[in-house]
């Protein structure tokens, strides 16, 4: 409603009845309308400013969708309130009925999401307490630290080192239950001696904590397997699949010492130097005797290795002095210049230095050396070198121990420290 002047509630609502009086017979009168509830009561909002008044009009009605059309037509027809000129426009008939069914259909919605939510977090509460609640209770404390660890850790021949209880809770969770936590990077005194009877697999964070924890373990630990969380991730974080994916990945210690050059930082405890592997006996006289049993050939020797150590074995020693053909002597002097530096030298046929490379790019390296036929390094001798050797045909492998050798390569000939000592 527009009216040109200044014009109350009351006047507005006089006008609606008087207006409307006898317009449009007796069955649409509003007055009777209002008395039979057929129409509500009459609601006005006027505001006036400037000499001018404007308002909404609303009435509730429940007459049919025709007889309401024809009363809203009829309101319009209205041109005073009170002393002034005034217009109403019908801006909207509304269905209240429609409005409030579709609001009752959004609140409805809302209410069922919340209950469907509800009952699934209620569900996925009730089991995760329950499974929590049996983790818990299969968590053992081990040895004179006690150490969080898996119920199976007393018992299972390989062990799974992680950093804290809550790591040890994750691999519960995925089924592994033969896990113990150091609890720091001051590794326990029973981890050490863990190590020593079974197969220790290191499982660390993806992070710098992870390197720091894993550097410890070498140096104090024997280490057999290393495992590794994604780049960035804790244990703790990990889905099961991500847990199986990485201790399916692992790879041994000496693999991954050698890869990151940290060959003079790892725990080195006396039985685990290899013995000098037996060089084909020579006769003093370069020939048997008939009348002595003859000597049998090494367990792991092929006639053409048999060869090659005749070639090239040491010649009968002193009680306290080895000494060694030209040959060995020069991987000798070799060994002891590139002590404590990670660092490789590949030979040629003649034994000349072809290349010097580090020992973390050794692998890659030799994949690609045609013309080398002999190493001397200053590293663990893996069996992933042994095969490579063999693959470009080199005689000799010269590093400062050995490793996990599964299978020894026929005409590769190996030599330690300890063998080419003096």
């Amino acid at each position: 409603m527009e009216a040109e002047g200044i014009v109350e509630k009351p006047d507005v609502v006089g006008a609606v009845f008087g207006q409307t009086e006898g317009l449009l017979g007796e069955e649409l009168d509003l007055r009777d309308l209002q008395k039979g509830g057929r129409i509500g009561r009459i609601e006005v909002d006027v505001q006036s400013k400037k000499g001018r008044s404007e308002g909404l009009i609303l009435i509730p009605s429940s007459l049919d969708q025709v007889e309401t059309s024809i009363l809203a037509a009829a309101l319009e027809t209205i041109d005073r309130v009170g002393p002034c000129k005034a217009t109403i426009k019908v801006e909207k008939v509304e269905d209240v009925r429609v409005t409030k069914r579709n609001k009752i259909i959004e609140r409805a919605r809302a209410l069922l999401a919340t209950m469907v939510e509800d009952s699934k977090t209620s569900g996925s509460d009730l089991l995760d307490e329950v499974r929590q609640s049996v983790q818990v209770s299969e968590i053992v404390s081990f040895g004179s630290e006690r150490l969080p660890a898996g119920p199976n850790i007393a018992d299972s021949d390989a062990i799974i080192i992680v950093e804290g209880r809550q790591d040890v809770l994750t691999l519960l969770r995925s089924g592994i239950k033969n896990a113990i936590a150091v609890e720091g990077t001051n590794v326990p005194k029973t981890v050490q001696e863990l190590s020593k009877e079974r197969a220790l697999t290191a499982f660390v964070d993806g992070d710098r904590g992870g390197d720091l924890i894993l550097k410890e373990l070498l140096q104090v630990a024997e280490v057999d397997f290393i495992a590794r969380a994604p780049r960035g991730k804790e244990v703790e974080e990990l889905t099961q699949k991500q847990i199986m994916k990485a201790l399916r990945n692992k790879i041994p210690a000496d693999q991954y010492v050698e890869m990151y050059g940290l060959s003079g930082q790892v725990y080195k405890p006396e039985s685990e130097f290899p013995e000098a592997k037996p060089a084909s006996p020579v006769p003093p006289q370069g020939r048997s005797d008939r009348g002595t049993e003859p000597r049998p050939e090494p367990r792991t020797e092929t006639r053409a290795e048999a060869r090659e150590f005749r070639e090239v074995a040491p010649v009968p020693l002193t009680p306290t002095t080895k000494v060694l053909n030209p040959k060995l002597e020069k991987y000798r002097e070799m060994l002891v210049q590139l002590g404590g530096s990670s660092t490789a030298r590949l030979l040629d046929e003649g034994d000349a230095v072809v290349t010097e490379v580090p020992v973390r790019e050794l692998v890659e390296t030799l994949k690609n050396a045609k013309q080398t036929r002999a190493v001397v390094f200053d590293g663990i001798i893996t069996q992933r070198i042994l095969d490579i050797a063999a693959e470009m045909n080199m005689h000799s492998v010269v590093g400062t121990k050995m490793g996990t050798i599964t299978k020894q390569p026929a005409g590769v000939v190996v030599w330690t420290r300890s063998d080419l000592a003096p």
